[in-house]
């Protein structure tokens, strides 16, 4: 999932390839748009991703990007908390991850309250804008995700 801002036809693009994955078989990705339904019947105000990794047999990365307008609602938790579901309860995964940038204090929280545990630091991981950018790792496992799940 890519951290850059998107244009109207990122958008699309994005909701395209979405569409296709859908029907693919096997399926190897799961998106869902999130919405905001107190606002006039509901408004899109964001997008989360789920995708399996080829190789790790029951593994995935996960990934989520929401309007800056809305941050701060509880949006970001429950997307990542319904992502854990999918992953977990529909589709058996073992090990779900997913990163940040080290100054996203805000996605920090978001994995915090959704159990997530902070694994590492990976150095000069994406190049954006012609510049290496470092990122941070966060994962949760099946048995822990049954834990927090239950209490």
């Amino acid at each position: 999932m890519s951290f850059d801002p998107r244009t109207r036809g990122d958008v699309e693009a994005i909701v395209a390839r979405s569409i296709a994955s859908a029907a693919a078989d096997p399926r190897q990705e799961y998106a869902l748009a999130v919405a905001d339904t107190g606002h006039d019947g509901g408004q899109v105000i964001g997008f989360g991703r789920l995708a399996l990794d080829p190789h790790q047999p029951r593994a995935a990365t996960f990934g989520f990007a929401l309007n800056p307008d809305v941050r701060g609602n509880g949006f970001g938790t429950e997307t990542v908390r319904l992502l854990l579901a999918c992953a977990f309860q529909d589709l058996d995964l073992h090990r779900v991850w997913g990163a940040r940038f080290p100054h996203n204090t805000a996605s920090a929280r978001t994995m915090q309250r959704a159990d997530l545990t902070e694994e590492g630091y990976i150095r000069e991981h994406v190049q954006r804008g012609g510049q290496w950018s470092d990122f941070i790792t966060h994962s949760i496992l099946d048995h822990e995700y049954t834990a927090t799940a239950t209490e």
